[in-house]
């Protein structure tokens, strides 16, 4: 599907995506995710742990806590600026490194675990990058990955933009990494007792516009689609969007809480 694509071209375009607007505040509002992800995974202290597309470190934090010893690789050296300061803030001893998903800088079974918290699932070559997961996990470690269905709210947000940006044809979209029949085609017999849990993450807002606001000032993706969009058509945008969070609100307060569902997988390298 991906072959007729210029990947290096989608990734470079995603670089400048991910470094635009803050994804720091972004991850901020997430880092539940990537501590019960860890936690799902049980590590062990002491423990190598390799966090793939680690963006502000939410997952590689969260591992160093357990007493691990924590290498975060990201494509985006300004993620990794603020991950790196996180680390100093807390104490941890986090090794951060510019890298790529789809060619992991380190030798054949060089981790105990190896993570994902909504991160790996942007690699525009899927395949690639769920192999290099596994080539670096040791036989017997385990691989650990959160990732948006395409069913829940960030699957129906990306769908949203894309009605106003469509994506590059051709692309699978980042959230097939949410369904299960997908990571069996990407990974097979590479992993055994695979464990997948339909998990729902909160967020929440003052009003369905402090939503729409956030996301376009903040995250690289709607950010770069409304900078897409000419003047006049910026307005509809902001408005599916508004109409998105209303549809997906499940607060009874006058606030707006919006349940976000989630594919958390814990599996052993076979």
């Amino acid at each position: 599907m991906t072959s007729t694509i210029d990947l290096a071209a989608v990734k470079a375009r995603q670089q400048q995506t991910w470094a635009s607007g803050d994804y720091g505040a972004v991850a901020a509002h997430i880092h539940l995710v990537s501590e019960l992800l860890v936690e799902a995974a049980d590590l062990a202290a002491g423990a190598t742990v390799l966090d793939v597309a680690t963006g502000t470190g939410n997952a590689a934090i969260a591992a160093a806590r357990c007493g691990c010893r924590v290498t975060g690789v990201d494509y985006v050296p300004e993620l990794l600026e603020r991950a790196h300061a996180r680390a100093v803030a807390e104490r941890l001893p986090v090794t951060f490194a510019t890298g790529d998903a789809e060619r992991l800088a380190y030798p054949d079974a060089s981790f105990d675990a190896v993570l994902s918290c909504v991160g790996v699932m942007f690699a525009p070559d899927q395949e690639r990058a769920a192999a290099e997961l596994v080539r670096v996990c040791r036989p017997g470690g385990t691989v650990a990955l959160a990732a948006w269905t395409p069913e829940g709210f960030i699957g129906d947000l990306f769908r949203t933009v894309g009605r106003h940006v469509p994506p590059p044809a051709g692309l699978r979209g980042p959230v097939d990494w949410g369904r299960e029949e997908r990571l069996a085609e990407l990974f097979g017999a590479t992993l055994r007792d695979l464990r997948a849990t339909r998990r729902t993450f909160v967020f929440r807002f003052t009003a369905p516009e402090e939503f729409a606001d956030f996301f376009r000032v903040n995250y690289g993706p709607t950010l770069k689609a409304f900078e897409a969009l000419d003047e006049p058509r910026r307005p509809a945008l902001h408005a599916d969007l508004v109409g998105l969070a209303r549809r997906y609100d499940r607060s009874t307060d006058g606030t707006v809480r919006i349940p976000a569902e989630y594919l958390e997988v814990v599996a052993t390298r076979a």
